[in-house]
């Protein structure tokens, strides 16, 4: 007999809401045009590709210095 369980979807943790809005708030902070982040893929555990609302996307990195740095893609 195969039993099946439901289990509740949880978003991956580079779609949380926490992590949508720390990269905004970066982004905004380092005086790039985004208005919000609104989807993010996560290449590894710091090196993001932040997509803006206003169609802008970023690479979000934190470099040998440990600054965070966004570059334009």
């Amino acid at each position: 007999m195969l039993a099946l369980v439901a289990l509740p979807v949880q978003p991956s943790l580079a779609q949380a809401p926490s992590t949508l809005k720390d990269l905004t708030a970066v982004i905004m902070l380092l005086g790039m045009p985004c208005g919000q982040v609104t989807s993010v893929q996560r290449l590894s555990n710091d090196d993001h590709i932040a997509s803006c609302e206003n169609g802008a996307r970023y690479r979000v990195t934190v470099n040998a210095q440990g600054r965070v740095v966004a570059q334009k893609q």
